[in-house]
């Protein structure tokens, strides 16, 4: 039997978003995605420090966009209104009502040139049929299935909870869940406060087993987690850089869903025949495509745009078709 080749990031630069794989065949192992002109983890920028947090060494920086930060580590001398290098260490996460602000720190002089959040990999057309549309659906779901159930992800403040459902003796069903669990934090691409609720274990010998069970899927992870306590809750903590894909359908669906249809506007336009291109989509969605993704979308597929609306359709299924005229 042949072996699958090593693991490769595959990059799709898309309308509105640039999307990465982490692809052995027709396997996802991981998946990010990444919307121009956000702050990300390693952008050096500037600001000017308005607000010093008394008994701390924090402070609170406008950046030079408007937004602002809260800056770590802040050296004594720094003073209210000076202007900053800085180098940003976690980019803003839009939760439900607010917004928590980015974090960065003092750039050094000999602090590297800012770098893409991509991952170094090899940029695609397309990526094979099918992948990106299982990642997104199961994120847009917040859901995973395994054999006899389903694991439920919730984004909430606090952390990032994993709910497991199934049929069968709580060590059955807590084993049989890991691999989805594995597979939902690297596709959904979440990290910070992680809280994963698995279906009380009685016996410590079989929270024993699902303890080591788990250490094995998530080798190779970096990470921290506490042990399984008597109610089945494991918490797990990873370094936080952005926003997860369940971050942007928690708080910006109709973005998503927007670059969704754009992407299956390309696709369409890949081999067809028609000299316009219709995209129809929820009436919410359709202030979320920009004017200049339109004027993309026409340049990449050398197509008149119509764009239609239809009550009836859902936020996520906006289509795509080539018409005759």
């Amino acid at each position: 039997m042949a072996e699958c080749p090593a693991p490769e990031w595959l990059i799709e630069e898309g309308i509105g978003e640039t999307r990465a794989l982490l692809v052995s065949g027709e396997r996802v192992f991981a998946a990010k995605v990444f919307w121009p002109g956000e702050l990300h983890a390693g952008l050096r920028v500037t600001g000017r420090l308005t607000a010093k947090l008394k008994g701390t060494r924090r402070g609170v920086a406008l950046l030079v966009d408007g937004t602002e930060a809260l800056v770590d580590h802040l050296p004594p001398t720094v003073t209210e209104g000076q202007a900053l290098d800085l180098v940003v260490t976690r980019a803003p996460l839009a939760e439900r009502g607010r917004v928590k602000r980015a974090q960065a720190r003092i750039a050094l002089v000999d602090s590297a040139a800012a770098t893409s959040p991509v991952p170094k990999g090899r940029v695609v057309r397309r990526f094979a049929s099918g992948l990106w549309e299982d990642v997104w659906q199961s994120a847009s779901e917040a859901s995973l299935a395994f054999s006899g159930g389903e694991v439920l992800v919730s984004v909430t403040p606090a952390m990032t909870l994993i709910d497991i459902d199934g049929i069968g003796t709580p060590r059955d069903v807590a084993l049989a869940a890991i691999p989805a669990i594995t597979r939902s934090l690297m596709w959904f691409d979440i990290a910070g406060n992680i809280g994963i609720d698995f279906p009380t274990i009685a016996a410590k010998a079989d929270r024993r087993a699902i303890d080591e069970a788990l250490d094995s899927a998530l080798a190779g992870w970096t990470h921290e987690r506490t042990a399984m306590n008597g109610f089945g809750f494991v918490q797990l903590v990873a370094r936080l850089e952005g926003p997860s894909l369940l971050h942007r359908f928690a708080t910006t669906r109709l973005g998503a869903a927007a670059r969704m249809t754009l992407r299956k506007a390309e696709l369409a336009a890949d081999g067809g025949i028609g000299r316009m291109m219709q995209i129809t989509v929820h009436p919410a969605v359709r202030p979320h495509l920009q004017a200049d993704w339109i004027e993309t979308l026409t340049r990449r597929t050398g197509r008149e745009v119509r764009i239609d609306i239809d009550t009836a359709l859902a936020i996520e299924s906006g289509s795509a078709q080539l018409l005759s005229a």
